[in-house]
C-alpha cells in the first residue's frame, strides 16, 4: 500500500468510521459489552487497546521479512503477548485503580481478535509506519465505540459521565466527571448485561443511519456534479 496522505486518509476514515472494529466488523464484542458500564471505564480499556495495536502492528511489520509465513501466527502472538505483558504492567503499576477495574481484560487482548487480524491483515503486508498508523486509527475506532457506548449506559444507568475519572485515570482527568442528571436514581438495567446488549442495537441501529443518509447525499453530490458538465 503506497505511504502517501490519500492512503493515510483512506487508513483513518476507515479505522475512526468506515471499519470501524465495533460498529463495522462487530468484532471485540466481549470486552465492548463487558467493561463499558461506564464511560471511563470505555475510554481506559479503548486506549490500552489503541496503544497495543499501535506498538504490535508496528513490531509485526518491522519484523515481516524475518517471519516465514508458516510460523506467522505464533510468531504474531508472542509479540502480542510481550507489548500486552508490558501495558498490564504499566497499568497495574500507575493507575491500579483501573487496572482493578478492567481486572482479567487487560491480558486478554492478547486473544482480542482485531488486534491479530489487523497484524495478519494489514501489519505483515505494509511497511512500518503505515502499519503503526493502522493499528492506531484502528484502536481509537475502537476507543471511542467504548466510550460513547459506556457514555449511554452510565447516563442512562446513573445519571453521571465519566464517574471517578480522576480516581482510575489520573488527576488530569478530573475535568471529565459530571453529573447530567441531578436527583436521579438511575435505571439499573443499563449497566446490567442486558442493558449492553440493548444499547449496542441501538448504536448500530444510528450507524446504519448515518451512513444512508452520507451515502444518500454523496450520491446526490455526484449528480449534481454530473449536471454541471452536461
Amino acid at each position: 500500500m503506497s505511504s502517501g496522505s490519500s492512503s493515510f486518509k483512506t487508513i483513518s476514515y476507515d479505522g475512526l468510521w468506515g471499519n470501524n472494529v465495533a460498529f463495522a466488523q462487530q468484532l471485540a464484542l466481549c470486552p465492548l459489552l463487558a467493561v463499558t458500564t461506564s464511560a471511563t471505564n470505555g475510554l481506559g480499556m479503548g486506549l490500552s487497546t489503541a496503544a497495543v495495536m499501535m506498538l504490535s502492528n508496528g513490531a509485526v511489520s518491522a519484523a515481516r521479512k524475518l517471519i516465514t509465513p508458516e510460523i506467522r501466527i505464533p510468531a504474531f502472538i508472542v509479540l502480542i503477548a510481550a507489548i500486552v505483558t508490558v501495558a498490564d504492567m504499566l497499568i497495574n503499576a500507575y493507575m491500579h485503580d483501573l487496572y482493578k477495574v478492567l481486572g482479567l481484560f487487560i491480558p486478554l487482548i492478547v486473544t482480542n481478535c482485531v488486534v491479530l487480524g489487523r497484524a495478519e491483515s494489514f501489519a505483515f503486508h505494509n511497511p512500518v509506519l503505515p502499519s503503526m498508523l493502522d493499528g492506531l486509527m484502528m484502536g481509537l475506532g475502537f476507543t471511542w465505540a467504548l466510550t460513547l457506548m459506556g457514555a449511554c449506559r452510565e447516563i442512562i444507568g446513573s445519571g453521571t459521565l465519566f464517574a471517578y475519572a480522576s480516581l482510575l485515570l489520573g488527576d488530569a482527568f478530573k475535568f471529565l466527571e459530571m453529573v447530567i442528571i441531578h436527583d436521579y436514581h438511575g435505571y439499573l438495567l443499563m449497566i446490567l448485561p442486558p442493558g449492553g446488549f440493548l444499547m449496542m442495537g441501538f448504536l448500530l441501529a444510528g450507524k446504519r443511519l448515518i451512513d444512508a443518509r452520507l451515502e444518500r447525499a454523496a450520491h446526490s453530490a455526484s449528480l449534481v456534479q454530473i449536471q454541471g458538465h452536461a
